[in-house]
């Protein structure tokens, strides 16, 4: 974040420092990886080396020996003889029986190394079974690596008749003295070079960047009441040739279009109104016809209580209206809704009357009781009710839920009311849910989108509040709370 607050001057700079830095390491880090390659073949070749004198002096001692060459007379062979050879060669030299027993060492080189009585038994199976007969054991002690190797002793008939052992400690100092003097030098070339690096992205960096600069300072003059300036530089690259040509033609066409902006914008002001009113005046309309369908189709003359349905569905009818007529003579206005009219009302009826327009099976109303007493406006009420409701039977018909479920709650909590409209529809992704309340917002291919501005609208005016869980795929709660009084 702090580096996307960088000018491009800045960025360039920092780029090439950045760059020279980074070579640096890099080569550093190869060099250092190449000594230490060379370290390692360096010492496996002198181990062979040193292996393979040490086995010809003892080749040497057996074919010269008068005592039989078995593994049982080795200790006496080798008596004198396994001191001097490890003399010579500057090596530890340990002798053990095919079983693993220890049957001589001479332990000169290494006086504080412990010898092994015996050897495990991976070391016997690795030499059992490698082609070459011999296994070489890297360990660190302390810091420092030490290898041992394991190979076969034979008699003159090529019969194994021991286990030579050889244990061997990696001397680095030469190795590291150079790489360390190396380095060094790497490190007097590099710091040339970043003092260098430096001095030329300064220079580079401001050339780049002063044309920009000039081109920038032209941009922040713009201003759509006024005519602006076009810019003149001589001396530029292409890129900056084109981009000027760009900004010069850009003004040209800013002030054609200034007379057709304003011109546009009140066209689109007077557009986006009667989209609002007609989606407002239509949102009701839709239940009053299902509701009127469905009067046609179970009015019975005969039914006893006859009297009873024809008024409550006129009542139904008529809160519809009166809602269509408020919607229509107070839209003129966004920002202001209905004036507020306070009235006290049982919260649970008129929830129930709003749900009476509904013709799907699956809503279910659960009041707390029978009433519920709050000050609110009847008709602004309905509309709340209305939307959350439609908006949950939508999102139930986009999912295609075998099981739909609209679950409407009334509740009192404290000094609340809290009406919850809950769906198990196709539920809210996470990049939408802070879009939920903004005007014009939908992810439906029909509507404007202003259902759930003006219920926002409405709860808020009346000192309320409205919130929502979503999970997508699952469904959606809406929860309505205001005051009491």
């Amino acid at each position: 974040m702090a580096l996307k607050n960088l000018s491009l001057r800045s960025r360039i700079f920092i780029a090439m420092i950045l760059l020279v830095l980074l070579a640096s390491v890099l080569i550093g880090a190869v060099t250092i990886h190449q000594y230490n390659e060379e370290a390692r073949e360096y010492h496996a070749d002198r181990l062979e080396r040193k292996e393979a004198a040490i086995r010809r002096s003892i080749d040497l001692v057996i074919d010269e020996t008068f005592f039989p060459v078995i593994t049982e007379k080795l200790p006496v062979i080798f008596r004198e003889e396994i001191f001097n050879i490890a003399n010579i060669h500057g090596l530890q030299i340990n002798l053990y029986d095919l079983d693993g027993q220890l049957l001589k060492s001479s332990k000169a080189a290494l006086q504080n190394n412990k010898v092994d009585v015996c050897l495990d038994a991976e070391i016997l199976n690795q030499l059992s079974n490698t082609a070459e007969h011999r296994y070489v054991f890297e360990n660190k002690i302390n810091g420092k690596v030490f290898q041992s190797s394991y190979s076969f002793i034979t008699d003159k008939k090529f019969k194994n008749i021991a286990i030579l052992n050889i244990p061997y400690l990696e001397d680095d100092d030469i190795f590291n003295r150079e790489l360390n003097e190396f380095l060094l030098r790497l490190g007097y070339a590099y710091l040339v070079m970043i003092l260098a690096a430096i001095v030329l992205a300064y220079f580079v960096s401001k050339y780049i960047t002063q044309s920009l600069r000039s081109i920038s300072d032209k941009l922040n003059e713009i201003r759509l009441e006024k005519r602006n300036k076009k810019i003149e530089i001589e001396t530029s690259g292409a890129e900056i040739e084109t981009l000027v040509k760009s900004y010069n033609s850009m003004i040209d066409e800013l002030e054609e279009s200034a007379v057709q902006l304003a011109t546009s914008e009140r066209e689109q002001a007077w557009r986006e109104m009667a989209k609002q009113v007609a989606h407002e005046i239509k949102n009701p309309l839709t239940p009053m016809r299902l509701s009127v369908q469905s009067f046609q189709r179970r009015f019975n003359p005969a039914d006893v209580d006859i009297h009873i349905k024809v008024s409550e569905f006129s009542n139904t009818l008529i809160q519809q209206i009166d809602t269509m007529s408020s919607i229509a003579s107070a839209f003129s206005n966004f920002a202001k809704m209905p004036a507020q009219q306070n009235e006290q009302l049982n919260i649970v009826h008129v929830v129930k009357l709003a749900l009476d327009i509904f013709n799907e099976n699956y809503i279910n109303f659960e009041p707390e009781s029978d009433e519920l007493i709050a000050k609110f406006d009847r008709t602004q009420l309905i509309r709340v009710v209305t939307n959350l409701v439609k908006n949950g039977i939508q999102a139930i018909q986009e999912r295609e839920t075998e099981n739909p479920q609209i679950n409407v709650r009334v509740f009192s909590s404290e000094d609340f009311i809290n009406i919850t409209v809950e769906d198990n529809g196709s539920g809210i992704t996470e990049e939408n849910k802070i879009k939920v309340f903004e005007p014009k917002f939908t992810t439906k291919t029909s509507g404007m989108g202003l259902g759930l501005a003006m219920v926002k609208n409405i709860v808020e005016t009346y000192k309320g509040r409205i919130t929502f869980t979503s999970e997508y795929g699952k469904g959606t709660i809406f929860t309505v709370a205001f005051p009491k009084q």
